[in-house]
């Protein structure tokens, strides 16, 4: 990171809000689910297919649980009613994880019974490293009864091969992520704290487990070079490429997503929106200090 872009990172608390907003735009759908149905519906035509993230922090209450449930479900419903190809994507925290386990499995339970009723699929998205065994206890448990729910696993974490073992003979999709937050490093895969090439090998492991198993997985990075390679591992084990997905964040990759679909690969794209998009948009930048220190320029006049 040039020094440039350090100071641009630091200063994205005094980025004007409508500047932050129109950067934004690349990377979330909107404010609202007529938004993000239209850019669903924009990706689709264009071969794309679609997850949906409702923007929001972890549920500091009960009754935010119950609002992040009941905005899951206008989702789906609404998916199904416009006919966009989408599924939906939610973190536990936001339905009650961090409060009350039996109550946050409860209200998925009514998500994952709607997504089954009309035909869809729901993911549950990891996150750091404290949720990590109350997820997959989770997961486990919701499966039982929605075959149709799916769960991201993240490369970095050394316990992952371990979380493998109890996960594959389910039969349940998975998604395989290198994983964003910050961990101490006893949680990480040797030398991935201070080298994101580092997770490769180990990403690499997991999906030829799913591929052995037979599991559908979905492969989201943005990396090229690990993307061929798992191209070059689906060729080599006879993989059908229906037995998995490429995933990519909105507005990042562009060329690089759409070489893969021309390819005639499956590309689903995850799309956030929502009205917490201020708070994601921050992250984003700080994620990426070459687009903050770019944004610093243009409002320094360099």
């Amino acid at each position: 990171m040039s020094a440039f872009n350090a100071m641009a990172v630091r200063a994205i608390p005094w980025i004007p809000r409508a500047l932050v907003r129109k950067i934004s735009r690349r990377y979330i759908a909107g404010a609202t689910l007529a938004e993000a149905l239209a850019r669903v519906r924009l990706l689709n035509a264009n071969g794309f297919v679609a997850t949906l993230d409702v923007l929001g922090e972890a549920a500091s209450s009960l009754a935010q649980a119950r609002r992040a449930t009941d905005d899951s479900l206008q989702v789906l419903e609404a998916v199904h009613a416009s006919g966009v190809r989408s599924t939906l994507s939610v973190k536990p925290s936001a339905f009650g994880l961090l409060l009350n386990v039996e109550r946050c499995q409860a209200l998925l339970d009514e998500v994952l019974s709607t997504a089954g009723r009309l035909g869809n699929a729901v993911c549950l998205d990891m996150e750091d490293a404290t949720c990590t065994q109350r997820e997959i206890d989770l997961f486990l448990a919701l499966q039982v009864r929605h075959p149709h729910v799916e769960l991201a696993l993240q490369a970095y974490l050394r316990r992952t091969p371990g979380d493998l073992d109890r996960l594959l003979p389910t039969g349940s999709s998975v998604r395989i992520c290198k994983g964003i937050y910050r961990e101490a490093p006893e949680h990480l895969v040797e030398g991935s704290d201070d080298d994101r090439a580092a997770i490769n090998p180990h990403f690499l492991a997991h999906v030829e487990r799913c591929f052995t198993a037979g599991v559908f997985v979905a492969v989201a990075t943005h990396d090229a070079g690990l993307i061929d390679q798992v191209i070059a591992l689906a060729r080599k084990t006879g993989t059908d490429p229906a037995a998995f997905e490429f995933q990519m964040l909105l507005g990042v990759c562009e060329p690089l997503r759409d070489s893969l679909r021309q390819k005639g690969f499956v590309v689903r794209i995850y799309v956030p929106f929502g009205a917490a998009w201020y708070g994601y948009s921050t992250r984003r930048l700080k994620e990426n200090p070459r687009i903050a220190g770019y944004v610093a320029r243009a409002l320094l006049g360099l």
